[in-house]
């Protein structure tokens, strides 16, 4: 009778497993894909975007005031937002310039020499997998619910593949078996998916947190303090507020200047705290009064905040710099790979039993039903929608 009850549950979570695996193979697919392309987005727009391209020297680089200066210099007719330090050795200064309304756009410069390479908008691959990954171009409020949906049944899909594969902490050196396309595909879907375990759990807890952020859960932003308007800092009166955010945090690695609508100075980076943001640690000064307003450390974040700053580190695996990221990457394509490959493994099976001369694809695409139209809708829409979230975007 037990064993009945075994077989009976087994067969429920084997049912749950392939109704995820099969209904939402297409939507899950590009989520996972844009997601897996998102980790390199960067590099992505390095490869497409000259002026984002330097060589390396062996000199010292220019100071953040030059930066600045060059950046301001090249965009007039724009306010200077942000400044990002570069992510390589190989990349330029990326500065946004706002116009005021509208999307910002960049100007990249030459860290060494601080001169200006090129100008550039708002649009780029990075833009495009962020916002397509994160809520498909849609009105965030709507399209991240949407998105993080998707972690929910990652985390159904991992508790039944776990139960439905029988001892499967066996299974983690089982070659897969040839002779026969059915089973050396589950075999290899089995395989991947044993070593892509805590990978999956990962995305899933992560995915969920953003759910839980955008229906109100979020943790609360500090404040920043107003301060007094002035001109914009740049040159040698930058470098000197450089200079005092940098004894109010030693160990502050600047990767970020933001400058506030009043001109006020936020520098952002990485200092003590571990896995955080690099807004979690930020020195705001005053730049009329050269006075440090407001400090905030990473370490002194409650729980709600700290789990709040880790997500985006975990869920991309930039908190280690380019070897996380490759590792981010592989695992991302092997988790978009077991999208396609339960796919195949279901209508496999379908043909087998039916014996059917119809093809595998058709077979899967009348197995998904309505939910293959939903999907491909909402990548067409996502896709429609590009132009203007992108273009439109501030």
């Amino acid at each position: 009778m037990d064993q009945v009850r075994v077989k009976k549950g087994r067969s429920l979570w084997w049912v749950v497993h392939s109704w995820i695996g099969l209904k939402l193979s297409i939507f899950l697919t590009f989520i996972l894909a844009t997601g897996t392309f998102a980790v390199f987005a960067h590099e992505i727009d390095w490869l497409v975007t000259p002026p984002m391209r330097v060589s390396p020297r062996s000199e010292p680089i220019a100071s953040w005031g030059a930066w600045a200066q060059a950046a301001a210099r090249a965009a007039p007719d724009a306010r200077l937002q942000t400044l990002y330090a570069p992510i390589a050795p190989w990349f330029a200064v990326e500065a946004w310039v706002s116009r005021g309304k509208g999307a910002p756009d960049r100007v990249y410069v030459d860290p060494w020499t601080a001169k200006v390479t090129g100008r550039h908008g708002w649009a780029s691959v990075h833009r495009f997998l962020r916002q397509a990954h994160r809520h498909l171009m849609l009105p965030t409020k709507i399209g991240i619910p949407i998105v993080c949906s998707l972690a929910l049944l990652l985390a159904a899909s991992l508790a039944s593949g776990i139960v439905t594969y029988k001892k499967w902490w066996r299974g983690f050196f089982r070659m897969p078996r040839g002779g026969d396309g059915r089973r050396m595909t589950g075999d290899l879907h089995r395989l991947i998916g044993l070593w892509s375990l805590w990978f999956v759990a990962l995305i899933a807890v992560t995915g969920l947190w953003y759910l839980v952020e955008t229906l109100g859960g979020n943790a609360k932003i500090p404040k920043v303090p107003d301060v007094e308007a002035g001109p914009m800092p740049t040159g040698v009166a930058l470098d000197r507020l450089v200079a005092i955010a940098r004894r109010a945090d030693p160990a502050l690695d600047i990767r970020e200047i933001r400058f506030t609508p009043d001109n006020g100075v936020i520098f952002l980076g990485q200092s003590a705290a571990w896995l955080v943001r690099d807004r979690a640690n930020a020195v705001v000064v005053d730049p009329a009064t050269s006075q440090v307003v407001a400090r905030l450390d990473g370490r002194t974040l409650n729980i709600h905040q700290r789990i709040s700053e880790m997500a985006d580190p975990l869920h991309f695996g930039t908190f280690g710099g380019l070897w996380t990221k490759i590792i981010w990457f592989l695992f991302g394509t092997l988790l978009t790979a077991m999208a396609v490959t339960g796919t195949m493994i279901y209508a496999m099976r379908l043909a087998r039993s039916a014996r059917s001369d119809v093809g595998s694809l058709k077979i899967a695409w009348r197995g998904m039903g309505a939910w293959g139209y939903i999907g491909i809708a909402l990548i067409l829409l996502t896709l429609i929608l590009t132009p203007g979230a992108i273009g439109g975007a501030s």
